[in-house]
């Protein structure tokens, strides 16, 4: 909360640059002081962004940053640095803090780079020595330059050495209900916390913070997704609903957001995902199991200068029984084909996907799914019926594959579980066949 309180004291600043600077300054240490090395970074990136601006606008030289925009790619929200108007960076304000320079802007650009590489966000760092680089080029500052390009090596040797091993931040959507919340009441949030941080965790964190202003028993955790219902709620109490977020992409954007890291990095859209049937349980059966998607969209992108962004926008999307077994489906057949395909394999990964898929215990889930959704008797598919019916195509293929990739890493101990799980498969494929490969494949349009 301390953190954005300085947020708002900067945000004030926003036509005095001077003073925006001291207070991106300072939250960036107090980011340091919290292990907040992204953030932290951020605050610096900012800074520089503003000082880009400044000395674009006090006289454009070729080896300078053409403004705030030339670090965009580092991250889309420096742009807020831009909206500054001509007469706030005028010349006359040269002398008005020495940041202002192309020495301040160095110092700025380096501190930034160091933090992320200590938040192992290694990434981001080349777009910033990119700026960095034409001004030490025309410094002939060449023991800069090799100190540049080592560590542009060693954090390009860090994405290698830790490929698929980084973890990144947990997020969070906090909604805050009750008069008594002031300002805050029925806004929406999106914290970023820890990595690895638990439900728990953010539960206690939360409810012990606002019982010390409000009282332990006015303060009350909502651990449902559901949507609140205002009426029902005590007017003398103050209500908090906290759901676990993932970051969310439309298909198209996967294309470009290919490792985990670019699905972790400048991402503002998030959702979660509330089960529900007709008769009002949250589970059912698979024919009447029903599921809602809700997607946010925050300010501004993650990571930022701070860790808590409010939601501006919420789109709801509604599953049906059979989409909802796609979606499934779909899911299982990527943690196969990722299984298969890491490099270097891991045979303790390989092995738990295919149990969750074709184990013992577990089969009757898909193969479910299936006898469920897909006609036996010959009938016309609908369109979702066909499309599960090659999602189902697909998810066979990938268990086999993963099965000959499996029997290739085990050793003589574990032939018996290799046997067993050819048998799964086996059993698996000749209950599916009839379902997917029927004589005659009719699709009929509806609805």
């Amino acid at each position: 909360m301390l953190l954005d309180l300085m947020y708002r004291i900067a945000k004030g600043y926003q036509n005095s640059p001077d003073l925006r600077l001291t207070w991106l300054a300072s939250m960036a240490q107090k980011h340091m002081e919290r292990g907040n090395y992204c953030e932290a970074g951020m605050c610096l990136v900012h800074s520089a962004a503003l000082v880009a601006e400044y000395l674009a606008m006090l006289e454009p030289l070729p080896h300078l940053p053409a403004g705030a925009a030339a670090l965009e790619k580092v991250s889309p929200n420096v742009l807020e640095e831009s909206a500054v108007s001509d007469d706030v960076l005028s010349p006359e304000r040269e002398s008005g803090c020495l940041g202002f320079s192309e020495g301040g802007l160095l110092g700025l650009l380096e501190h930034a780079a160091s933090n992320l590489y200590a938040a192992a966000m290694y990434e981001p760092m080349n777009d910033i020595y990119r700026v960095l680089i034409p001004i030490a080029e025309n410094n002939r500052d060449f023991k800069k330059l090799a100190n540049i390009h080592g560590k542009l090596h060693d954090a390009y040797t860090k994405i290698d050495q830790l490929h698929g091993k980084r973890v990144f931040g947990t997020y969070f959507r906090v909604g805050f209900y009750g008069s008594k919340f002031g300002d805050l009441d029925g806004e929406e949030f999106v914290y970023k916390e820890p990595t690895l941080t638990k439900l728990p965790e953010i539960f206690n964190r939360l409810e012990n913070f606002y019982a010390e202003r409000f009282g332990t028993e006015n303060v009350v955790i909502i651990k449902d997704s559901n949507a609140v219902d205002i009426s029902t709620l005590d007017p003398e109490k103050a209500y908090i609903q906290i759901t676990y977020v993932e970051p969310y992409f439309e298909q198209y954007e996967y294309r470009y957001r290919q490792t985990h890291f670019d699905r972790n990095y400048n991402i503002k859209r998030f959702v979660f995902s509330t089960p529900f049937t007709p008769n009002g349980r949250a589970h059912g059966e698979l024919h009447e199991q029903y599921k809602r998607k809700t997607i946010l969209t925050t300010a501004v992108h993650f990571p930022y200068v701070k860790t808590r962004i409010p939601v501006v926008d919420k789109i709801q999307i509604t599953l049906t029984p059979i989409e909802l077994a796609i979606e499934d489906i779909q899911k299982k057949t990527a943690e196969l084909a990722a299984a298969t395909q890491q490099e270097p394999p891991d045979p303790k990964i390989l092995q738990m996907v295919l149990q969750g898929c074709i184990g013992t215990t577990v089969n009757q889930g898909p193969l479910e799914m299936a006898l469920t959704f897909l006609p036996s008797d010959g009938k016309p598919l609908t369109l979702h019926q066909n499309k599960l019916r090659l999602c189902f195509k697909d998810f066979s293929k990938k268990c086999l594959d993963a099965l000959k990739k499996n029997k290739n890493l085990i050793g003589s101990d574990q032939k018996d579980y290799q046997r067993e799980l050819d048998r799964n498969y086996k059993r698996f494929t000749e209950n599916l066949q009839p379902l997917i490969n029927p004589q005659n494949v009719t699709i009929t349009r509806i609805g």
